[in-house]
């Protein structure tokens, strides 16, 4: 396990803004109780509460990766009709203790699904 540092900064901020993932033209996810994690020069991630997903959507796979900051992913397939994203989705079950604020939320590959839309809180 690796904690984060100067040399490779982890942050989790609550997002104020709504965040909604469309797969095959289908909220499969949709919260206003979304952390954004940045990490190191990679893109923001949006983190989004299991409790806020379709979960009907989701099929669980075999997948698994290994982040040495965050702990071991895995992963799900979208699957909306006759439409499938193959592990397009991942989360920590159980994140390291500098990253636990992520700990049941599901993160999207953007280029696996529709488009992951950010509607600024009034």
């Amino acid at each position: 396990m690796k904690i984060p540092g100067p040399e490779h900064p982890i942050a989790i901020v609550p997002n104020p803004n709504r965040i909604r993932v469309v797969f095959a033209g289908r909220v499969v996810a949709e919260t206003a109780r979304a952390l954004t994690l940045t990490e190191a020069n990679l893109p923001a991630v949006h983190y989004i509460p299991r409790a806020d997903a379709d979960m009907t959507a989701f099929e669980r796979t075999a997948h698994r990766t290994h982040c040495p900051y965050k702990g071991d992913a895995t992963y799900h397939s979208l699957r909306v009709g006759d439409r499938v994203a193959v592990n397009a989705v991942w989360t920590y079950e159980t994140p390291y203790p500098a990253v636990a604020a992520i700990r049941n939320h599901l993160a999207f590959y953007p280029d696996r699904v529709d488009c992951i839309e950010e509607h600024v809180a009034p």
